[in-house]
């Protein structure tokens, strides 16, 4: 299989009280990628696809902030994401 077919998948956590910056909480390749989508499948977590910002995420360490250069674009994934549980909210 060619490395770009390989899945890649980071979650991300952020707690605006407690947190200056979004965390990653898992990352991986392959299976563990799986694993991590089926985690927030089940949870009913959004998923969004970035593969540029998944490969820069995959350079970072489990349990830290993301750096400080990747904040525009996580931002950015965060509003959409915001986004989309607002109109679930509402449609019910």
């Amino acid at each position: 299989m060619a490395q770009d077919q390989i899945k890649k998948a980071v979650a991300l956590i952020y707690d605006r009280e407690q947190d200056n910056a979004p965390r990653i909480i898992a990352s991986g390749r392959g299976e563990l990628a799986e694993q991590i989508l089926a985690v927030a499948h089940k949870a009913d977590i959004p998923v969004q696809q970035n593969k540029l910002l998944v490969e820069a995420l995959l350079k970072c360490e489990v349990n830290t902030a993301i750096p400080p250069e990747l904040y525009q674009a996580v931002a950015e994934v965060l509003a959409m994401v915001y986004k989309l549980e607002q109109h679930n909210r509402s449609s019910f």
